[in-house]
């Protein structure tokens, strides 16, 4: 009995900042010439327009977690005092975005919800966003809840397959899968260059997906679950890592991780076409993370991808930055709208510390009917 992904909502955070402005600010945190230089040189090759932010701080210098010294330069907030603002942040958030989500999705009711899989890598709380999800919502109290916690970019694999598994064994279950992240909270202000790179990539966002057995009704389009596949970059544990400090999480950031991705994404995806019994050349559409413009270059190349292969990847990475979990799912919502064929066999892929490569096969099913555009509420810095 296969899975589906009957909907995929996304929500973000009130504050958007332009990335000639992001770029602008932390040119005036950094100390060393070189480190300015190299704040301007990154940024402009982010290939990023904006991105959001719980926080205003960075509008302001006399912000709540983050202000600037006396010296020019701005503090490091302690790991407790980012770690409160996202258990507020992300319960107001997580909140929203699931009425969103049920409100978008009207062949599910509140009362149908069986699971709850909630996925981040930015914060501990406890009762967290999935109990609030809950409560604050109104799901039925007797709802299953599990938490994906610190996997990274790639967490929203691990989490659908759970959901997935909770629906092939059970026809009843409806299971409610979001990813959330406050990745701007974990800003590190430092010439090192591997900071500079976190700085400019990472963003806030989250997205929610109703997943269920049953078939999909009305004229919407939907995903089919064909399968999931995991795999390890060899020798690559030392190029992407988090670990948790006194003043927020450390993010390791190798140079090298788009050239490891690119070298070894055939490798990477042979598992999960074997598993298919498919060939690269029976993929219609790639649904990426665009963990960032070289990591999407490199895919582009070495699967010999035609230009526009990725533009929703890259549209995504435009407008929302590297989001960490959530950001495929941003690209799978974005595929479902702008669906012009009625079936595809679609392969979305993403990367995170390890170097871990998650893949998934999804069968698109209908074409798109052209949601409202949404009016942005938030001032852009």
């Amino acid at each position: 009995m296969p899975a589906y992904i009957h909907h995929i909502a996304t929500e973000t955070p009130p504050h958007i900042y332009s990335n000639e402005f992001a770029s602008t600010r932390m040119k005036s945190w950094v100390s060393e010439p070189r480190a300015k230089r190299m704040v301007e040189m990154i940024y402009e090759r982010t290939g990023i327009d904006t991105r959001y932010s719980v926080s205003d701080d960075f509008l302001r210098d006399d912000g709540v977690l983050f202000h600037t010294l006396p010296d020019g330069t701005i503090n490091s907030p302690t790991t407790g005092q980012r770690n409160a603002l996202y258990a507020k942040a992300s319960r107001e958030l997580a909140v929203k975005l699931a009425e969103k989500t049920l409100a978008e999705c009207p062949q599910f009711r509140k009362s149908d919800i069986t699971h709850v899989v909630f996925a981040s890598c930015t914060g501990f709380a406890n009762p967290g966003p999935d109990y609030h999800i809950i409560r604050d919502v109104g799901l039925n109290e007797s709802v299953e809840r599990y938490t994906v916690g610190f996997m990274g970019c790639y967490a929203a694999f691990p989490a659908m397959r759970m959901a997935a598994q909770f629906c092939e064994a059970n026809p009843e279950a409806v299971v409610l899968v979001m990813c959330l992240e406050l990745c701007t909270l974990h800003l590190q202000v430092s010439d090192k260059p591997e900071s500079i790179v976190a700085n400019a990539l990472f963003a806030d966002g989250a997205a929610a997906a109703i997943m269920s057995a049953r078939q999909p009704e009305g004229d919407r389009s939907y995903y089919r679950v064909q399968g999931f596949h995991s795999a390890l970059v060899p020798s690559s544990e030392a190029d992407m890592a988090w670990d948790i400090g006194d003043n927020g999480f450390n993010m390791v950031l190798s140079s090298y991780v788009p050239d490891l991705i690119g070298s070894n994404i055939r490798e990477m995806l042979g598992g999960i076409l074997s598993k298919q019994k498919i060939q690269l050349a029976d993929i219609d559409e790639w649904a990426v993370h665009p963990g960032g413009r070289a990591i999407l270059d490199q895919v582009e190349q070495h699967l010999e991808l035609p230009a526009e292969a990725l533009e929703i990847s890259r549209g995504v990475l435009r407008d929302y930055g590297n989001m960490s979990s959530p950001t495929v799912m941003f690209v799978l919502k974005g595929m479902l709208e702008e669906a012009e064929t009625d079936r595809a066999t679609t392969c979305a892929i993403a990367f995170g510390p390890g170097l871990t490569v998650e893949t998934a096969v999804l069968e698109r099913c209908g074409a798109a009917i052209k949601p409202p555009q949404e009016s942005k509420t938030a001032v852009l810095a």
